[in-house]
Order: structure tokens, then C-alpha cells, then sequence
């Protein structure tokens, strides 16, 4: 274990040539950041996960129902023990010659069963209830308001807000501050609690990319703490946290049906993200980490890893933010501005439920002998949420 931690600590990896270890160590003159400093952020990270659950459960729940946000479902399929047994044992998304074969065999029409595998795909979708109680985390948003409170009040007063370079002056022999310390840890344990969280949130497409955005987000936290660019790090996380509460609140009002109010969040949220993450993020922060560090510091094995993570986040931006731009131009381009509802798109790269024009039409009367088995009912509309565009729960 020893040789591990040695080959993993390695001084020519972490820190610019010529600097160990022995040289950030502790004194009576100055503190430096320490790795064991992020074992605090483990525990609170549980805590805030634990605490998000229990209030959803017993707060946000009874909210819910109190704006009077149902707990029902999409559309129930009509049972079918044939179909039933194809969808759980076979497939969920049968193809031509499948679907065929069940005409034939029910003596339904092929568009009935596609309408009834949809139907039955979207019963597993969570409620707009359950979606609500999982936007109104108050205790997440909670810690992003202190997050971004304590951003400003750290960076503020700090000379590198205004002057990047000074970021790397004298680097890596840089006290670090307590409100820099105890920011550093606030901002771990919220990303680890997300990273928990995503586990047990509603399972959507853009899964994988969450989840490399959140690890990405915290490698970033942590190798900023451990070799001393806490400056920079404040800089980044302070960038990220701006926009983070804004589209949880559009996305309760969307559930609450309060459009006006859903639209003007959205706006607000649409405009601020795509701002900082294309135009302040490449400018200000990947300018001082590529040009102005190179200049002043010069690279090193962790610096080439540092920068290579946070382009990697820039990717990201700028995937969510095609999402933003492409809903934006969907609605414009089919007139519906005025009546626009932005968290309710068909068919959306992370939409809850599936849509089809096939719901729009009447359900066709096809069902010949076995009509009380067949579905008579009227289309269940879409009901997607462009949270991955948007629900970036953003790095640092």
C-alpha cells in the first residue's frame, strides 16, 4: 500500500518541477491545501443526500399535492398476457416482422400494437409528481445559494478576480485562506452528493454524460485542492454556479402549469448559461489555464491533465447548449413563441415520455374478435423535459 500511495503522490505528476511535498507543508507562517482536507467533504456529501431524500419524501411530496399535481402516470396499456410477455421477455421495441406476427396472431392491426408497446414504454416513466418532488430539492438548492454566496464573498475582495494572472504569481507557494478551505469543501460534498443522487433520481438518456460531467467536476475539485490552483478553482466553480438553480425553478413551475412564470425562468436561465459557458468560460478561465499558466508556471504532467478536464467540460457546454438553441429555433420555427412551453418538447434527446403522431390520430377499430382486449383509448399527449440541456448540475 505504501508503494501505491507513493507512485500515486508522485511529486514530478502533482506539482512543477522542483517543488515537493516537504515545501506545502503546514506552518506557523502559512497554510497550504492538504489531501486529507477532502475527507471532510465524504461524510457531509452522505448528509446532504440523506437529507435530500427525506425531504422529498415528507415535504416536497405534500407540496406537490397541495398545487394539486397528480400522482398519475402516462396512459396504462390495455392488458394483454401475449404482448405483456413479448415486452418483458423478448423486447421492448419490436421490430416489423415481430410486430407482424402479433397482428396476425391477435387479429389486431399493427398500428394498435406499436400504439400499445409505446403506451406500455411510457408507463414506466416517472409522474410529473414524482419529477416535481425531485426539482424541488430544496436542500440541494439550498447549498447552491450558499455555494454561490460564498463564491462571491471569497473571490470577491481576492485580487485574481480582476487580474487572472495573479493566479499563478509565485505558484504553487499560495496560502490558502479559510473561506478558499471551507468553500473548496462545500462545493466536493455537493458534487459527491449529485454523483449519489444520480443513482437513485429518474433514470434519463443522457445518464452516461451526467455521470462523466459530475466525475470530471469532482477530478477537477480535487487535483485544483491538492496541488495548490485553489485560485483558479474558486474562479471556475464561481462561473459554474450561477445558473444552477434557475432551471430547477422553471421546471416546478412547469409543473405547477405556471407557464408565464416557466417561460421567463427559462429565458433567464437559457441566456445566462449560454453566456457564461461559451463565451466567459473559454475566454476567462480557459485563456488563464492554457496561456497566461504556460507563460508564467509552464507545464507539467498534472497541468496537461487540469486543462484536459476542464476542455473536456467545455464539450459538454457546448452539447447542452445545442440542445438550448435547437428547442429555442423548434419553437420559433413552428410559430409557437407566444404559446411556447420550453420544458414540454416532443420528442427531446431526454424526454421522459415518447411521442408519435401516431397519438394524434383516432385509435383505429381494427380489433376483430378480441376487442375487449384491444385499446379504445384517446392519445396521451408528449411530455418531454430538456433537463440535460439544461439541468447541468455544473463543474468547476
Amino acid at each position: 500500500m505504501s508503494g501505491i500511495l507513493a507512485w500515486f503522490w508522485n511529486e514530478r505528476f502533482w506539482l512543477p518541477h522542483n517543488v515537493t511535498w516537504a515545501d506545502l507543508k503546514n506552518t506557523e507562517e502559512a497554510t497550504f491545501p492538504q489531501a486529507e482536507d477532502l475527507y471532510l467533504a465524504c461524510p457531509l456529501a452522505f448528509c446532504i443526500f440523506m437529507i435530500r431524500l427525506v425531504f422529498e419524501r415528507f415535504i416536497a411530496r405534500p407540496c406537490a399535492m397541495g398545487l394539486k399535481i397528480q400522482a398519475n402516470g402516462p396512459q396504462k396499456a390495455q392488458p394483454n398476457a401475449i404482448l405483456e410477455k413479448v415486452f418483458t421477455a423478448i423486447t421492448k421495441h419490436p421490430d416489423e416482422k415481430r410486430l407482424e406476427g402479433l397482428s396476425k396472431q391477435l387479429d389486431w392491426d399493427v398500428r394498435t400494437i406499436q400504439r400499445w408497446f409505446r403506451q406500455r414504454r411510457n408507463q414506466e416513466k416517472p409522474s410529473t409528481l414524482t419529477r416535481f418532488c425531485e426539482s424541488m430539492q430544496v436542500p440541494s438548492h439550498t447549498n447552491e445559494l450558499t455555494k454561490l454566496g460564498a463564491a462571491y464573498l471569497t473571490i470577491l475582495k481576492t485580487p485574481w478576480l480582476w487580474n487572472t494572472k495573479e493566479c499563478w504569481y509565485n505558484y504553487p507557494y499560495q496560502p490558502l485562506t479559510v473561506d478558499i478551505h471551507y468553500y473548496y469543501i462545500l462545493e466536493l460534498s455537493f458534487y459527491l452528493s449529485l454523483l449519489f443522487s444520480q443513482f437513485t433520481d429518474i433514470r434519463r438518456k443522457d445518464f452516461p454524460i451526467m455521470f462523466l460531467h459530475h466525475a470530471a467536476t469532482i477530478s477537477l475539485i480535487t487535483f485544483s485542492y491538492v496541488n495548490n490552483m485553489a485560485r483558479v478553482g474558486t474562479l471556475v466553480m464561481c462561473l459554474h454556479d450561477a445558473a444552477d438553480v434557475l432551471i430547477e425553478a422553471a421546471k416546478m413551475a412547469n409543473y405547477a402549469k405556471c407557464q408565464i412564470l416557466c417561460n421567463l425562468l427559462f429565458a433567464m436561465f437559457a441566456i445566462l448559461f449560454i453566456c457564461s459557458r461559451l463565451g466567459v468560460y473559454p475566454v476567462w478561465i480557459l485563456n488563464t489555464t492554457l496561456f497566461e499558466s504556460w507563460e508564467i508556471v509552464g507545464p507539467y504532467p498534472s497541468w496537461w491533465l487540469f486543462n484536459l478536464l476542464l476542455l473536456l467540460l467545455q464539450l459538454l457546454h457546448s452539447f447542452w447548449s445545442y440542445l438550448i438553441v435547437r428547442t429555442a429555433c423548434r419553437a420559433i420555427s413552428k410559430g409557437k413563441v407566444g404559446k411556447w412551453n420550453p420544458l414540454h418538447v416532443s420528442k427531446d434527446d431526454r424526454s421522459d415520455i415518447e411521442s408519435s403522431s401516431d397519438e394524434e390520430d383516432s385509435p383505429p377499430a381494427s380489433q376483430k374478435h378480441h376487442s375487449t382486449n384491444g385499446t379504445n383509448n384517446k392519445s396521451h399527449g408528449t411530455n418531454g423535459y430538456l433537463t440535460g440541456a439544461i439541468a447541468c448540475k455544473i463543474p468547476d
